[in-house]
């Protein structure tokens, strides 16, 4: 790519930016867009108290329509404290790898801007014509420019090891810091259900027994001081559907007792059938439907499945529980940590062991073959980057590809964009993969469609693109690893151009689009068009960690692999982190609200993430140094990837499992505490129900009839 189509790509992104950012500042002051802009003031129903530029509901007001840039500052000004209090340890977590990655960016970006990128730039092994400076390629920018053999290659090598050492270090820092606010959040926290309970499964039934008598007669034998009670796990999919279908008939008809015009209740049976009563029709409809609910629960009385939610008085109690094995055989009375009650994930209890089992082998095939289908787009793109193969593609397009404005747009923004619009649809394919596997909360499967949405976007936007065309389809080379390296460091530099305008355009232009959140903009405006008002159904939204995270990982990649070979994309890294950094901030104060909180457990994917991309940076110097005649160089880099390695392997010993697990210290003091506390009674009774399945609960939106007596015992 030649420097005028990143200027292209650049300027298109940056007005997109700057559209987004107007739009979203005039619209979010329009009282009418509060449930898209501000959906948690909404919900709380303090909007008019914590947003005083967005009063006045009625009457015309002109500096509504003018934009400004209030929304920055509020979103600056709040501490981590205030945040936390606001939302979540997740949030806060998420915020974290945005500091991170600024305090990385900002570094390499000192040295590679101001040491790295002026040598590139001198260096004399692609000819540069400096009259005709926005015609040549950014390759001149990269190492790849710098003479074979030259002395100036020791200065890359240096900032190799001060870089590896300055990010280490901020890992270190980071790790600890956010392992002492994992523990002094807990420590705050008041009671919660799923720190007193187990999840128990494969509990062994014989014929003529009831799983709750034999987890009642197991637990009250081998905890006879500690245990409290227990709730066994029923088969509920077909009774979910058909609370859901009854929670949707009843906001119909809520919505429909609001209308202030009688003669809007009456509709058309059918096509062409009679005018009925709609609340007449919808009130009949959901009685059938509360009926056929009443018998379902009545009849999934006996239907247990090989699993109870386990609860105990301590917390410490519940933790030897989850960490001993119970029986001789460890297949059976398998315990697993309990998510929080809002965070079980249902549909998970009705897999069997082994339905479970054949299910992650189902899923892994499934991800494999997404992945490799997914490389069909990334060889389009790659023609797209390449004008000499898109004339070889379409031979009729040859005259309009040799206009400037044609050409510069289509190498620098439209590859970017349409790798953009595919990996779109990746995000959801992995939560279906990941719910898949049976994961027994939603946070369990957010995290699996993480993991699994990193590797994927590492695999197909990186290797994929750094290999199209060469290594992607030699798989001779894996038996060769010693080829690796100068592989990698003749491939990778070559797409530097590539990612600098991926980082614009996915990156700058996708976080100014979350701000102005365009999709629920338009559905919020389709309602009001169609049903006169911005709907009944309204629920806050909560954040996609599962398609964010990997986003900002990626990037992070990126970043750390290209800061030797072609510091020029750093300033892109970020102003994209300092956009993210406000955004997110912002989004996470009004617009995202937590339905669970894992306690910062994401934080190990970051890590982990960050010691892939500097041992990846290693290999690729060790590669670039040989290839560069710098044999010497080449050798003195090998010691770095393993002490960094080393690294990783001392911080995962010394800070991962308190991410895995609470240690005794920390139960035994929150167990004291609660000694004192005169609601833990309350908080015990609360307990013995905090696991049932919503869908058992006794359905009491009408009382037509008298129905709405509960149909299981509580203690179930």
């Amino acid at each position: 790519m030649i420097l005028s189509a990143l200027l292209t790509s650049v300027g298109i992104n940056l007005g997109l930016c700057l559209l987004f950012f107007t739009l979203y500042s005039i619209l979010k002051k329009q009282p009418i867009n509060a449930k898209v802009y501000a959906p948690r003031f909404v919900a709380a129903k303090e909007k008019e108290k914590e947003s005083p530029s967005e009063t006045e509901a009625n009457g015309f007001n002109f500096e509504r329509l003018l934009p400004t840039a209030g929304w920055v500052r509020r979103a600056w000004q709040p501490s981590e404290d205030q945040f936390l209090s606001a939302t979540s340890l997740d949030a806060v977590v998420f915020m974290r790898i945005f500091v991170f990655s600024l305090r990385v960016f900002g570094f390499a970006a000192v040295i590679g801007v101001f040491v790295l990128l002026p040598i590139n730039f001198l260096g004399t092994q692609l000819e540069v014509d400096f009259s005709d400076l926005t015609n040549k390629s950014l390759d001149s920018f990269s190492i790849s420019n710098v003479d074979d053999g030259s002395n100036w290659l020791w200065v890359h090598f240096c900032a190799a090891y001060i870089f590896s050492a300055f990010v280490c270090y901020l890992l270190y820092n980071e790790y600890s810091y956010i392992s002492s606010r994992r523990i002094a959040h807990f420590y705050s926290s008041k009671p919660q259900p799923n720190q007193f309970t187990v999840l128990v499964r494969g509990i062994p039934v014989p014929s003529g027994s009831s799983s709750s008598e034999i987890i009642e007669n197991f637990f009250t034998e081998y905890y006879s001081s500690t245990y409290l009670s227990h709730t066994m796990v029923r088969r509920t999919s077909k009774l979910q559907r058909l609370t859901k279908d009854a929670d949707k008939v009843y906001r119909t008809l809520a919505r429909i007792k609001s209308e202030k015009d009688p003669q809007q209740r009456f509709k058309r049976d059918g096509l062409f059938g009679r005018k009925v009563d709609a609340l007449d029709h919808y009130g009949k409809k959901l009685d059938d439907l509360e009926d056929t609910v009443r018998l379902e629960q009545s009849s999934l009385a006996g239907k247990e499945v090989s699993a109870a939610f386990v609860s105990f008085k301590s917390r410490l109690a519940a933790a030897v529980a989850l960490h001993i094995q119970q029986g001789t055989n460890p297949t059976e009375w398998v315990t697993e940590s309990a998510p929080e009650p809002q965070d079980v994930h249902w549909p998970f209890f009705s897999s069997s062991f082994i339905k479970r089992w054949i299910c992650k082998l189902v899923v892994l095939v499934a991800y494999a073959a997404v992945t490799i289908l997914y490389l069909i787009p990334v060889v389009i793109v790659q023609g797209l980057a390449n004008l000499s193969t898109l004339e070889t593609w379409f031979p009729f397009l040859t005259s309009i590809l040799t206009l400037t404005v044609v050409s510069e747009v289509i190498t620098g923004y439209l590859p970017s964009l349409i790798l953009q619009l595919f990996l779109k649809l990746v995000p959801p394919i992995m939560i279906v993969l990941s719910s898949m596997e049976g994961y027994i909360s939603f946070s369990q499967i957010q995290k699996g469609a993480c993991m699994k949405m990193l590797l994927f976007t590492i695999w197909n936007i990186f290797f994929a693109n750094v290999l199209s065309g060469t290594a992607l389809y030699r798989f001779d080379i894996l038996l060769e690893p010693k080829k690796i390296p100068g592989l990698l460091a003749d491939a990778v530099p070559a797409q530097a151009s590539f990612f600098i305008s991926y980082v614009v355009t996915s990156g700058w232009t996708s976080v100014s689009s979350e701000l102005f959140r365009m999709i629920p903009l338009i559905f919020s405006i389709i309602k009001r068009l169609f049903s006169g008002k911005d709907g009944d159904e309204f629920e806050v939204p909560s954040i996609k960690y599962h398609s964010e995270i990997p986003r900002i990982l990626f990037f992070g990649v990126l970043g750390i692999t290209y800061f030797l070979l072609a510091p020029l994309i750093l300033p892109f890294l970020l102003v994209y982190c300092c956009m993210g950094y406000l955004i997110y901030r912002n989004q996470l104060l009004n617009v995202y609200a937590p339905k669970y909180d894992t306690g910062g457990k994401f934080w190990p994917i970051v890590h982990g993430s960050t010691i892939f991309s500097l041992v990846l940076m290693h290999i690729i110097a060790i590669g670039m140094f040989g290839i560069k005649d710098l044999a010497l160089a080449s050798s003195l880099m090998v010691p770095l990837p393993i002490l960094t390695l080393l690294f990783n392997e001392y911080c995962r010993k010394r800070f991962l499992p308190i991410f895995e697990s609470y240690p005794v210290e920390c139960l035994v003091k929150k167990d004291k505490e609660d000694q004192s506390d005169p609601s833990m009674d309350a908080f015990y009774d609360k307990l013995s129900t905090a696991y049932e399945d919503p869908a058992l609960i006794p359905r009491r939106q009408r009382s037509t009839d008298g129905h709405n007596s509960p149909l299981l015992p509580a203690e179930v």
